[in-house]
């Protein structure tokens, strides 16, 4: 993947582990949208961000106890979150009360600079399917994601054909009920340190999310939302 341009978001990297587990306080309440994708892109991945009020809290409460002249912040929602990584960062799943999100790497789906779907990829991606099933979900984001390596122009474009890629072989899958927010965002938004090989072959990577059901399994869910082809 050769891309450049754009180096001005770089987050943490974590370390990997061995089915780690990591329980994190996140700020991600998810909103669907029926109608389709405007051609630009908003400036955060839609879901990325919550639409649900904060709640209503009486800073004169005889139970908050402020130091003489002191404030009380405004009221945030807060949502906890569970990551789970396998062994090698391949997959990565992070699931709140309301969603789920599969992180695939690149690599595992595709070979190098292409969007044409590996053999293995298509065990992976049926898995995710069978838990979009589970959770009775109809509405699909399918995001794709690039390092900072190259042009952003070339990364825009093949990590939106590699989205589109695992949403045609999803929707094969699915029922017709279903419908898709397909997007490529190239090297925006990672999710680990562009500075080492070890954490742009995890920002190379294609999302998956559905919002939870009602009655589903422990797994979780991301997104509504809409076709863009």
């Amino acid at each position: 993947m050769t891309r450049q341009g754009h180096r001005n978001r770089h987050r943490p990297h974590h370390p990997r582990t061995t089915t780690a587990t990591a329980t994190l306080t996140a700020l991600i309440l998810l909103v669907g949208s029926g109608a389709a994708l405007a051609d630009d892109d908003p400036s955060a991945p839609p879901g990325s961000t919550t639409t649900s009020p904060p709640p209503e809290v009486d800073s004169n409460s005889p139970g908050l106890k402020l130091a003489d002249g002191a404030t009380l912040a405004p009221a945030k929602v807060l949502d906890i979150k569970s990551v789970v990584e396998d062994l090698g960062g391949e997959e990565r799943r992070e699931d709140t009360n309301t969603d789920v999100k599969f992180a695939l790497q690149a690599e595992v789906l595709f070979p190098k600079d292409s969007a044409k779907l590996n053999p293995d990829a298509n065990a992976r991606i049926k898995a995710i399917a069978e838990e979009a099933e589970a959770q009775k979900a109809t509405d699909v984001r399918v995001f794709g994601f690039t390092d900072n390596l190259g042009s952003y122009g070339h990364g825009k474009k093949l990590s939106r054909e590699r989205a589109e890629a695992v949403h045609d072989r999803l929707a094969s899958y699915l029922g017709p009920e279903v419908t898709y927010a397909v997007r490529g965002y190239s090297e925006d938004y990672p999710i680990a340190d562009n500075g080492s090989e070890e954490g742009r072959k995890k920002n190379r990577r294609v999302e998956v999310s559905f919002p939870r059901g009602a009655t589903g399994t422990d797994s979780g869910s991301t997104e509504s939302t809409e076709s863009t082809g």
